[in-house]
């Protein structure tokens, strides 16, 4: 049987028990200003409403290893409960906006609500750089939080398009959510801001149609 000296023995334990390092962010990713949450709150469409949404848009960002910009989630706001209308559109700062591969998605507010965005499944990435899970993948998770029509407004009318302002993670009420892949069903299935409203408010229920409380965060 072949014996081992103590140095060596150290120096082997030594190799197994230190951690690797974390990947740096790449240069492309540490110029994002463009993605897709990689996770939601956990809770459904409760987010602890626009606040609670832009934090979670600047956490995720920072532990990329994005640091020194302002994150706004793109989601409207309704006029209920004393709260202003608020339009996701006016939210999100004027563009440029690159995905973590150095991407440019849409060049200004106008270009990304027009049909000249290159927004799609391969360029609407997580913080990470990773693909969201689509329409034919298991499982589906293309239905994006937004709370707003086709020209990133927030909803007319009374009904519940933001799930009591991104604040309910109940079985009813409603969220507007768009498709990232630009493919499936609903009213406008290849908008990727308004394809259609949600069954209800809680995670289940958004992952029953094919989501799983995820958002878009643009650096304003």
């Amino acid at each position: 049987m072949l014996s081992l000296t103590l140095p060596v023995v150290i120096a082997a334990a030594s190799l197994v028990s230190t951690p690797s390092p974390s990947p740096r962010p790449t240069f492309a990713q540490q110029d994002m200003s463009f993605f897709i949450t990689s996770v939601g709150s956990g809770d459904g469409a409760n987010l602890g409403g626009l606040a609670g949404a832009d934090k979670h848009c600047a956490t995720l960002a920072e532990a990329a290893g994005v640091k020194g910009k302002t994150w706004h989630a793109a989601l409207s706001q309704q006029a209920v409960g004393g709260a202003p209308a608020v339009n996701a559109r006016d939210r999100i700062g004027k563009g440029p906006w690159k995905n973590a591969k150095g991407v440019v998605v849409a060049t200004s507010v106008d270009d990304l609500h027009s049909d000249a965005n290159t927004l799609s499944k391969e360029n609407s990435l997580t913080e990470k750089g990773a693909v969201v899970n689509g329409r034919g993948d298991t499982p589906n998770m293309h239905d994006v939080l937004t709370g707003s029509t086709l020209d990133g407004r927030v909803q007319p009318g009374d009904g519940d398009s933001t799930c009591s302002n991104w604040t309910s993670n109940a079985d009813t009420g409603s969220a507007s959510v768009g498709h990232h892949d630009r493919q499936g069903g609903g009213a406008n299935p290849t908008s990727w801001n308004f394809a259609h409203a949600s069954r209800g408010c809680g995670q289940k229920n958004l992952q029953a149609t094919g989501g799983n409380g995820l958002f878009y965060c643009f650096a304003t």
